[in-house]
């Protein structure tokens, strides 16, 4: 299904930006280990410098080195229960995640969107995983079809990724944060939490 693998491995690993659908909204990302990337997220964005990414991936696995290793027991149910899905969960970070990704906090959102071209960019990677957030400036509505990021983003990215028939829901995910074995809803987005 996806075409240009090779172009959009060579993108990412010479410090582009691509964007790409997701199950909810449209992404921009990069390689968690790109600052430059990273940095020409915000400039794209013109996005706030205190407001982190998040990693997503293909799979769970490939983002538990970037938390602290012990999940406590309720992280563990969730990402069982919603990944993949619609569930941004915001964790104490491990030091694999660099401070510029997450605007120099101790924690760190991960999630595992459930969208086929979205999981086989990341199959395609060297890490699997994406330092993303949603494809719009700042304080404007996220790009829920491949029309609008289009627009948004074509002229600032390296690739506009085609969904090929994989569409957005449109709707964000929901963000959980996990302190102490206590659930933090701090956006209520597609899914309800039922812990």
């Amino acid at each position: 299904m996806l075409e240009n693998k090779e172009k959009i491995k060579n993108i990412l690993k010479n410090d582009g930006v691509i964007a790409y659908v997701t199950d909810t909204v449209w992404g921009l990302g990069c390689l968690p280990s790109s600052e430059k990337a990273v940095r020409k997220i915000y400039e794209i964005k013109h996005r706030e410098a205190q407001k982190p990414l998040i990693l997503m991936s293909s799979e769970p696995y490939h983002l538990l080195e970037y938390v602290k290793q012990t999940l406590s027991k309720t992280a563990a149910k969730l990402i069982k229960k919603y990944f993949p899905g619609a569930l941004t969960l915001v964790l104490e970070k491990s030091e694999k995640t660099p401070d510029y990704v997450t605007s120099y906090k101790s924690t760190v959102g991960i999630r595992v969107p459930d969208n086929a071209v979205f999981q086989e960019i990341c199959n395609i990677i060297p890490e699997h995983v994406l330092a993303t957030t949603s494809a719009n400036l700042s304080h404007q509505p996220s790009a829920k079809t491949y029309e609008q990021a289009f627009e948004n983003m074509n002229e600032y990215v390296d690739m506009v990724v085609p969904d090929y028939g994989y569409f957005a829901k449109g709707l964000e995910s929901t963000v959980a944060g996990i302190f102490d074995d206590e659930v933090n809803i701090f956006r209520q987005g597609a899914i309800m939490l039922d812990i």
